[in-house]
């Protein structure tokens, strides 16, 4: 493809472009970091920097370290197997991917980039499969529902990426390059610093694969992705700072029967001024994109979705107290081939919440109002409560609440038959789906070793879900569902080994249709992940061992997929300062495994890079 080796080529020449910088950082000491930081900072779960421990929420933190060592092509390797978190796919490399956290499907897991909702207004969900991890710096999961801070679809949980910060002094260059299995190539480059209170960071990737089978003895279908990143700040004498961001990727992915061109896309501008020392007040304007092009056997069309959002946030400090409160205004506008019903709706919020620290009891307090162009008014809150035992544990309970509107899909598509499989319109009397959540924690944080203990319970209210009747697809309303878990994280990092571990029961259970008891589909109910580390001098040795059982393709529980073991190994070598060659091999023992009805993932892949600087 004409784009395709465009975008390469530019890539190319950026990485050359860096090479004498790159030269003249060769002298500096290896910057590797290994270490998992194993309280760390994190900011979904309040709208404020705390602790792990000090969230009183159930928070994992994939830090920079991870993701340099796991080297994943997609985001959701990263995923797979967390604490709470659930994927499916329909094949490899850039096909068609879910997050379910917590048992609540994609729709209802909230991605963010940088403070910048991401989603399609059609499917209601991310389309996760198109983020580079190369062009992130880590990523923070919250489960639990946050529908107080962030609005709808914060039902399961959060997951918010961060884009490259800028690092001190500089420019500071990075580059990196290498293939593998199913003929797949990537290159990377990205130059960061920062100047007179200036701060910048750009990036490039750019990844492509001839790809695997999704189908059995189906042909191989390829993806190529083109990302790119750029961010600026700047920070005056009186405190004020703007920034820019944009984040694009685009490109192409092959399936059965077709193809589609995507674009994903965030871009935001933002203001904060310290208004008083304790007061300081901040407006971003951003706008996020999801668009497909799609050539199938089954008629064309264009896709197009666009979210713009204006967000005024305050945070007021009292001492050991703290209180945010701001508005949102947001509009989802939808152009398509496809001849919806309505085409736009907008939303307007006012929010607020208080972090109170009465050491050795904290409390946090949450309310968000919305105002839906389509459904009217909705209020959601939160409280958590938190009690320090001693210098190491920290009890916690805590309730929220939540709400999903239908997406443009479910109410407005039109009836249209596709053949062999079967028709699908929309549900135009359909009613937003709320939900509670009741949870108790309890965490143990010591200097180089953690654990955390969670055990919920959420009820859904009219839960929204495709009912198929002899082919015909149908959205409806559930009348109640009721998911229950527990989640054990623990990790360690002592002695040049770093150890995580997770493990996850989940109770998806519909409690409202005529498969009153049944298990939601899409779903597995058990889940084990083990990630294993070890430095060895200028070497490191890793891998990964996640384990899922079965899980169920159809609401009336007939159609059972079988339950999967997957072993990904790793191995780093720093063979020059600044310098590093990484060796991962996915699926080691060549399992072949669904989490979708006939979509196979695939087999065993290698993947052999070079990288130099700080990636």
């Amino acid at each position: 493809m004409n784009t395709t080796r465009n975008a390469a080529s530019g890539l190319a020449a950026f990485s050359l472009a860096l090479l004498p910088l790159a030269v003249q950082a060769q002298s500096e000491p290896d910057s590797r970091d290994t270490h998992v930081d194993l309280n760390p900072l994190v900011v979904t779960a309040t709208l404020a920097p705390r602790t792990a421990d000090e969230t009183l929420a159930s928070v994992t933190l994939l830090d920079e370290a991870t993701l340099r060592r796991q080297d994943p092509t997609s985001v959701t390797d990263l995923f797979r197997g967390q604490p709470g978190v659930d994927v499916n796919t329909n094949g490899s490399f850039g096909k068609q991917s879910s997050v379910y956290i917590r048992g609540v499907d994609n729709a209802g897991s909230l991605l963010m980039i940088d403070g910048i909702r991401l989603r399609s207004a059609t499917t209601g969900g991310a389309a996760w499969q198109h983020l580079d991890p190369r062009m992130f710096e880590r990523a923070e999961i919250v489960r639990g529902p946050r529908g107080s801070l962030y609005g709808a679809d914060a039902v399961g949980g959060v997951v918010q990426l961060f884009t490259h910060q800028a690092e001190e002094g500089g420019p500071h260059p990075w580059v990196s390059a290498g293939g593998g299995s199913f003929d797949s190539r990537r290159l990377s480059a990205g130059l960061s610093g920062s100047e007179g209170g200036t701060r910048y960071s750009f990036a490039g990737s750019h990844f492509a694969t001839d790809g695997a089978p999704i189908r059995r003895d189906g042909e191989d279908k390829g993806y190529d992705n083109t990302s790119g990143l750029a961010s600026v700040s700047h920070t005056f004498d009186g405190g004020t700072e703007i920034g820019v961001l944009a984040l694009r990727a685009r490109g192409n992915t092959e399936f059965e029967g077709g193809e589609t061109d995507f674009v994903q896309q965030v871009a935001g501008v933002y203001g904060e001024i310290p208004v008083t020392e304790a007061w300081r007040s901040r407006l971003t304007l951003s706008e996020s994109r999801d668009e497909s092009d799609n050539i199938d056997d089954s008629g064309d069309s264009i896709i197009d979705t666009r979210t713009q959002t204006a967000r005024w946030e305050n945070t007021l400090n009292f001492g050991r107290h703290e209180l945010i409160a701001g508005a949102e205004v947001s509009e989802d506008k939808v152009a398509s081939t496809t001849d919806y019903q309505v085409d736009s709706r907008d939303n307007t919020a006012v929010f607020t919440q208080s972090l109170l620290d009465f050491s050795p009891v904290t409390v946090q307090a949450s309310l968000r109002h919305d105002d839906n162009e389509a459904f009217g008014s909705d209020v959601t809150g939160g409280l958590a409560l938190g009690y320090e035992l001693d210098a190491s544990h920290t009890l916690r309970t805590s309730y929220g609440s939540a709400f999903r509107a239908p997406t443009f899909n479910e109410l407005y598509w039109p009836f249209q038959d596709f053949g062999i499989f079967g028709t699908y319109a929309g549900n135009p009397d359909l009613q937003p789906e709320s939900s509670e959540t009741w949870e108790l924690g309890l965490r143990g944080q010591y200097q180089r070793y953690f654990w955390d203990l969670a055990i919920y319970q959420t009820t859904i209210d009219d839960l929204i879900a495709t009912q198929t009747i002899n082919g015909d697809s149908r959205p409806t309303n559930i009348d109640e569902a009721r998911i229950r878990g527990v989640e054990i994280a623990a990790g360690v990092d002592i002695n040049d080994w770093t150890l995580q571990t997770a493990l996850t029961y989940t109770d998806p259970e519909n409690r409202g249709d005529d498969n009153h008891g049944n298990r939601l589909p899409g779903r597995a109910s058990q889940s084990l992940r083990l990630d294993v580390d070890r430095e060895l001098g200028d070497w490191s040795l890793g891998g990964s061992l996640i384990a899922q059982n079965h899980r169920y393709d159809d609401a009336g529980n007939e159609d059972r997929l079988p339950g999967f073991g997957l072993l990904n190994l790793r191995a780093g070598w720093a063979f020059a300062p600044m310098w590093e060659a990484r060796l991962t091999v996915d699926n080691a023992l060549d399992k072949e495994y669904e989490t979708s009805r006939d979509y196979i993932n695939a087999g065993r892949a290698a993947f052999l890079s070079v990288h130099f600087g700080a990636q």
